[in-house]
């Protein structure tokens, strides 16, 4: 230990190393002075600053955004202008509800109060060049509400074979706030624009909600999860023909009475697939206009998440009875 002391003792304190660290002393001097004269230079710089309406009656509900950010270009020594960018967290400036409520749902700060709001949040010292926006607006309604369905949107598509069995969401509706007119004409509210390809598992998607100006949503945000299966054809027996539009007193028999329908659908409702639940007709009333040896019979209903199907055949023999 004392070999490496005395090592380091002659390095730092050689004469090559003295005229170094001296150098390095005169160079860290120049640059804080180099510093402060550039940080007492004047600046403009644009910064952020919050607004916030505050003092809202209890029966008033905001619609518009909580708060809103202006962009105030100021100028102002170097020093000013780094604790605005770096120092403590902007407070939002308070605009006080009853001094700008216009009624009828509104309130407008006008440019000249906007402008005093800033000038109080600033240091003396500071100038404003510009105010983007100039005018502050705020909505708001006495707590009228709807409860709106929660839809996605976007490009969700599952991996070939695979398909979107079924979609549920943490809320699948939400209360929404805003103006008489706008709460009639709002059926539902929109997920943001979601984009997922080629996906074989469960997919689970948190997002924001996307809604019209002046209007408050609760809650924002969703987790909607896509449940995927796998596609397989089947075919499913037994399925009877009945007949529609079929008068009083008459019995129309098919011959086959019951047909086969083929299909395509995920493996895991294949399961719990009956006969029962498709629907196969006859129209009566078509017999009667042909007055055919045969009629023709159709599919008039198949179960959510079945596709792509078929019956094995589209005619039938048949007999009409009087019914006893």
């Amino acid at each position: 230990m004392k070999n490496i002391f005395t090592w380091i003792k002659d390095f730092l304190f050689s004469n090559v190393n003295k005229q170094f660290m001296v150098f390095l002393f005169f160079l860290f001097l120049s640059g804080i002075f180099w510093l402060m004269s550039t940080l007492n230079e004047t600046f403009e710089q644009e910064i952020l600053l919050p607004t916030q309406v505050t003092g809202l009656p209890h029966n008033a509900v905001l619609t518009s955004a909580q708060t809103q950010d202006v962009r105030v270009i100021v100028r102002d020594k170097g020093w000013v202008i780094i604790s605005y960018l770096h120092g403590e967290k902007q407070k939002p400036i308070a605009i006080p509800f009853r001094s700008y409520d216009h009624g009828n749902g509104r309130g407008i700060v006008p440019p000249a109060d906007t402008r005093r709001l800033i000038e109080q949040a600033l240091e003396a010292s500071s100038k404003i060049v510009s105010i983007k926006p100039e005018r502050l607006e705020f909505s708001y309604n006495n707590g009228q509400r709807k409860r709106v369905p929660v839809l996605w949107a976007g490009r969700v598509i599952p991996d070939q074979l695979y398909f979107i069995s079924q979609v549920t969401y943490s809320s699948d509706s939400v209360d929404i706030y805003a103006s008489p007119e706008k709460l009639d004409s709002i059926r539902a509210i929109y997920t943001e624009p979601l984009n997922y390809v080629n996906f074989r598992d469960t997919l689970q998607v948190d997002c924001k909600l996307t809604h019209p100006s002046d209007v408050k949503v609760v809650p924002d945000h969703v987790r909607v999860i896509f449940h995927t299966d796998v596609l397989t054809e089947e075919t499913i027996e037994n399925v009877p023909v009945k007949c529609i539009n079929l008068p009083e007193g008459k019995v129309l028999r098919t011959f086959p009475a019951k047909v086969k329908i083929h299909f395509v659908a995920g493996v895991s409702q294949i399961r719990s697939l009956h006969p029962g639940d498709f629907i196969v007709v006859a129209d009566y009333n078509e017999i009667q206009e042909k007055q055919s040896e045969t009629c023709k019979i159709y599919l008039q209903h198949v179960p959510h998440g079945v596709s792509r199907a078929t019956l094995s055949q589209k005619e039938v023999d048949y007999v009409i009875e009087e019914d006893d």
